[in-house]
């Protein structure tokens, strides 16, 4: 019997976290081995292409699986989208939806509109369900009449990012950071996005001001280490980078700790070995909103403690008893940080307490020891329950639990008739 066509539309060969969510979901539906599945391969923002080619040894094998003009003539059995809500189309017999889902309070109407479209929605966090579920609009016509309203009306679930626990673990570290001088360093990974000083996603922008107050004038210093990048890993986004930075930096006085940036894409190997490296010594993230949070997820398993805003996605994963969180209160998004049809104005994201910042920084730095357990009990909880093993368990679940069976076409194999010969005409 013909196995149901399960087309995949997603931005898999670009270098970004919704690349690295699709290839995961895409090996998990692929080792099912339940479907025909093929795949088309679609653009992410900004973001590079060529993941597949660059790491081909280890993703080569999903060149097998791509769409071929045969396959575009057929309606696919079941469709899925990993992408933003706005963009889903049911192009299937069965629609599926996937995506992060939202690091703030509100979704745009047209996100509603597009997960409607879908037989089945998911996301990545309880953050992001909630996101949607409270998201709900009047329609208003072009008349200006009442059209009653917009609000989630298909089903919707959690489909966690879990980590590959074969890459990401503890291990010896050979990654190169002989430049810096400090034996102990504050690790942050995440784009600096748009936003005036405190009001960018991720909240870089705050860190660097806070991290330079906090230990201004201190003998033996931290050092913070920054992965970060902007729209892309190019000489003029390195150049923007440095700008920021120094932009802060000429706003504290005093005798300053060192940072030190790492801007351009590192594999998932070189992220390990950064996060194992025995200079970083924590992952600090004062971000606004997060709809999962895989870099967090992906250090825990390095077993070192965690100093993160306490609110959004990643409250999944990190249990309560074992990182540090900041307090803080939820704030509208500034103008600034506004993108149209995705961070509204009007929906609110995390805002943390800075002088609770400087005050953990400060005791973290120097009570290290007490921190060690908290990371070592929560590389525990995730390598057990957040590995990709558990994500496909999951999702295999979920699938057999809403997609339908499709009849499908049986080629039926005749007996070969014998030749019989007829008497002839006398």
């Amino acid at each position: 019997m013909n196995k149901s066509l399960f087309v995949i539309s997603a931005p898999f060969d670009t270098y970004s976290g919704y690349g690295a969510r699709s290839r995961d979901i895409i090996k998990s539906i692929i080792k099912s081995e339940k479907y025909d599945v093929k795949l088309l391969s679609q653009r992410w923002g900004m973001t590079p292409w060529g993941f597949i080619k660059d790491h081909f040894e280890e993703w080569g094998f999903l060149t097998n699986h791509l769409m071929s003009p045969d396959d575009q003539n057929r309606q696919p059995d079941i469709w899925m989208q990993i992408t933003v809500p706005n963009e889903f189309q049911p192009f299937g017999k069965y629609n599926i939806g996937v995506t992060a889902g939202m690091e703030t309070t509100l979704v745009d109407g047209t996100w509603i509109e597009g997960m409607n479209r879908m037989d089945v929605n998911f996301v990545s966090s309880n953050h992001s369900v909630q996101s949607f579920k409270n998201s709900i609009y009047e329609k208003i016509g072009p008349q200006g009449q009442k059209m009653g309203m917009t609000k989630l009306e298909k089903p919707i679930e959690v489909l966690f990012e879990g980590a590959n626990i074969d890459i990401y673990k503890p291990t010896k570290s050979s990654f190169d950071l002989s430049q810096i001088k400090e034996s102990f360093a504050f690790l942050s990974v995440g784009h600096w996005m748009q936003g005036d000083l405190g009001e960018d996603r991720k909240n870089i922008g705050l860190l660097i001001k806070s991290f330079l107050e906090t230990f201004k004038n201190t003998q033996n210093a931290p050092a913070l280490i920054l992965k970060t990048s902007g729209a892309g890993a190019s000489y003029s986004d390195k150049e923007y980078i440095l700008k920021r930075y120094n932009k802060i930096k000429s706003t504290v006085k005093g005798n300053l700790p060192n940072v030190y940036i790492i801007h351009g894409e590192l594999s998932d190997n070189e992220m390990n070995e950064l996060y194992n490296h025995p200079k970083v010594k924590a992952m600090i993230s004062l971000t606004k909103g997060e709809g999962f949070g895989r870099p967090l997820l992906e250090f825990s398993l390095s077993k070192k403690p965690i100093l993160v805003s306490g609110w959004s996605g990643h409250s999944d994963f990190l249990k309560p008893d074992c990182y540090v969180y900041f307090k803080g209160e939820l704030k509208n998004v500034h103008p600034s940080a506004v993108v149209e049809k995705m961070i509204l104005r009007e929906s609110q994201w995390f805002s943390p307490n800075t002088m609770e910042v400087g005050t953990k920084m400060k005791d973290i730095f120097k009570n290290y020891k007490k921190y060690e357990e908290l990371g070592v009990r929560q590389a525990y909880h995730s390598k057990n329950n957040f590995s990709w093993d558990k994500m496909h368990e999951k999702l295999v679940a979920y699938l057999e639990q809403y997609v339908p069976m499709f009849a499908t076409e049986v080629k039926l194999k005749l007996p070969q008739l014998k030749k019989i010969e007829l008497p002839k005409k006398q």
